[in-house]
């Protein structure tokens, strides 16, 4: 009896060394998730597929196949592969993460790699991600928009918290990025109910708000002519209920149209949310933009 007890001990350090050994603390990896805009609005320039640093990796949230809008290489869910658009699915478009990655990889060491997560659902309250309640709100949303849930297992949130764990497995969290809000335009309660999102996510990963900070984008602005750009005050309030949160500037990001950005305007918000985040990983911020 005692060998066998002996035995199991023995073989459960082996399988936690195992575990431990196999993560690489060097990988870095952000959750990223939203609406439309971390979706990305559809259409992506040829050239912003060229040259992605193959240290800039993305965990597929979903399968890949070539067809429709997407002409690209099979992908499978679960497994990493060098991150060129869409990030998020098939028929996604570019998006903030893409250039918050490449950002990063071109300021950070050469032994440092990034990898992204994206879970974004089109036209959703960021009550779509809250773990207690989202089927309320998820069953009386529009027909085209629970069809996108399903690809999630009609839950979004803990879709995003599986995906998270097996990317654990490989590499470090080290931060989250949330693009949200048209949806939610004017809801002064926005704040509290991200930060539900927010903690939940902490608490489900096993993850210290203090080495996993918030980054949210700000919603096409005033000087774009944004259709929800009164939302961005509530938006730059956040780190007032989250001190772990940080608000990125959309002034100058050129739009597609009222609601959603353009490449151009994706990359210059992708490029901010890095250089907001690379002081918080203890390292210098190229000149901003």
């Amino acid at each position: 009896m005692k060998m066998t007890l002996r035995l199991l001990v023995l073989a459960g350090l082996l399988l936690f060394n195992t575990n431990v050994f196999s993560q690489d603390t060097n990988f870095w990896i952000f959750l990223c998730f939203g609406q439309s805009n971390m979706e990305g609005f559809p259409g992506i320039p040829a050239q912003d597929k060229e040259n992605v640093d193959s240290r800039f990796q993305l965990l597929a949230a979903v399968d890949f196949k070539d067809g429709g809008r997407y002409n690209g290489p099979e992908r499978k869910k679960d497994n990493w592969y060098t991150a060129i658009p869409p990030l998020c699915r098939p028929d996604s478009g570019l998006c903030p993460a893409d250039y918050f990655g490449r950002t990063l990889a071109s300021n950070l060491p050469p032994n440092i790699r990034i990898g992204v997560i994206n879970v974004a659902v089109a036209g959703c309250k960021i009550e779509m991600f809250d773990k207690s309640n989202y089927q309320a709100y998820a069953s009386s949303a529009a027909s085209w928009l629970q069809n996108i849930v399903k690809i999630y297992d009609g839950n979004p949130y803990q879709y995003l918290v599986d995906r998270a764990k097996v990317a654990q497995k490989d590499g470090v969290i080290k931060g989250i990025l949330l693009h949200q809000g048209e949806s939610n335009s004017g809801d002064k309660e926005w704040p509290n109910k991200v930060k539900g999102v927010y903690e939940n996510l902490l608490q489900d990963l096993n993850l210290k708000a203090a080495d996993v900070p918030l980054l949210a984008g700000e919603l096409v602005a005033k000087d774009q002519g944004g259709a929800c750009a009164g939302m961005n005050t509530i938006i730059d309030d956040l780190p007032k209920t989250i001190p772990t949160a940080h608000v990125v500037s959309a002034t100058g990001c050129t739009k597609a149209n009222p609601l959603h950005f353009n490449p151009a305007g994706y990359q210059l918000l992708g490029e901010r949310y890095a250089e907001t985040m690379l002081p918080l990983l203890g390292y210098k911020t190229p000149d901003s933009k």
